[in-house]
């Protein structure tokens, strides 16, 4: 790799930490290549990417940043999985975690925010943004059909009477 090219991946690894809501550093060591595209897989369908760069590129890229304290992360085999959302990529790099031993999570950052594996942990246990709008516009709802419901009772409770008063005097 020649000098141009570094500064093209030190560049675009500058832009991922500064535009992401969420990076997280992991250990890949021993993954086959289909693990890898499996995460791969994931972390697209989940909206995020995921990038292996060179641990002295990436260190350069971070410099001057206020997540420049990442940079204690980035030895050995280290891949980057990072998504726009604040929550997605961690989340999927929690799962596969889950699923495969061999990849290990050190931890991250959110925003400007430093985080430690717990961090990575706690961020990923978060709800996600459509998680969110959805639980906002259940409570914005909400009132409306409680409204809804009240306006409707009153005439639901008259005709209950109406008809057992017709009941009552047909029986009669």
């Amino acid at each position: 790799m020649d000098r141009a090219q570094k500064e093209k991946v030190v560049e675009e690894l500058g832009q991922i930490f500064e535009s992401s809501g969420v990076v997280v550093v992991a250990h890949y060591t021993g993954l086959t290549v289909a693990e890898m595209q499996d995460l791969r897989a994931r972390m697209r369908d989940a909206g995020g990417s995921v990038r292996v760069a060179k641990n002295r590129l990436a260190k350069i890229a971070l410099e001057g940043r206020p997540q420049a304290q990442m940079a204690d992360y980035l030895t050995g085999m280290t891949v980057l999985s990072y998504s726009e959302d604040p929550v997605a990529a961690a989340k999927v790099a929690e799962g596969f975690a889950k699923d495969n031993s061999k990849f290990e999570i050190v931890g991250g950052a959110m925003g400007e925010t430093v985080l430690d594996r717990a961090g990575v942990k706690a961020v990923s246990e978060m709800p996600s943004r459509e998680e969110l709008l959805a639980q906002i516009a259940g409570m914005i709802g909400a009132p409306a059909s409680n409204i809804a419901g009240a306006i409707g009772a009153p005439a639901s409770n008259i005709a209950s009477i109406l008809s057992t008063i017709e009941e009552r005097a047909e029986a009669a």
